[in-house]
This record gives C-alpha cells, structure tokens and sequence, in this order.
C-alpha cells in the first residue's frame, strides 16, 4: 500500500491511497466520523477500473486532520484485534 498526499492544509486532508479497496476506506470513514471534531469525511473511488481510493477529511477547530486520520487507523487496528480474538475464543467453544 502507498499513499500520496493531494492536499493538506491546517484543516483538510486528502490522500489518494494506491492499493487499497472500500473495505478500508470505509472502516476508516466510520473510525473518523467518531470524532465530534470532524467536519466532513469521505472516500470516492474516481473509476473503479482505473483509479485508487481517494479519503478527505476536514476539521472543525484547529484540530489536524492528520492526527484524526492515525486515530481512526489505530482503533481500526485494535477494532480487528478484538475481533480476532473473540472469533479464535469462539472457535475453541
């Protein structure tokens, strides 16, 4: 996975993320509408046959956009975690 950045400003992100599908970039949407500081949140996938996930975030505040969006990544990661757990747990039952 890599990621370019196309915009970033003190209160917009937007990142075009090669490699990845709408199941991360739409955990990631639900991960950074949790914050009660985000103003506008979303991906779009320009052409499905022919472009990469593009995610924006924009902030209320003199929050960063950035730091919401390694937030989001790292709950998403501890989300799968428990989910890994509770699935092995269930196996063993």
């Amino acid at each position: 996975m890599k990621i370019n950045v196309l915009k970033k400003n003190e209160h917009e992100l937007k990142i075009e993320v090669i490699g990845a599908d709408h199941g991360i970039c739409n955990l990631l949407q639900k991960k950074i509408l949790l914050d009660e500081n985000v103003d506008l949140a979303g991906y779009d996938v320009p052409h499905p046959l022919a472009s990469n996930p593009v995610i924006y975030v924009r902030m209320k505040g003199n929050f960063k956009p950035e730091d919401t969006l390694l937030v989001a990544a790292k709950k998403a990661i501890a989300d799968n975690e428990e989910f890994s757990k509770a699935f092995k747990k269930a196996l063993k039952d």
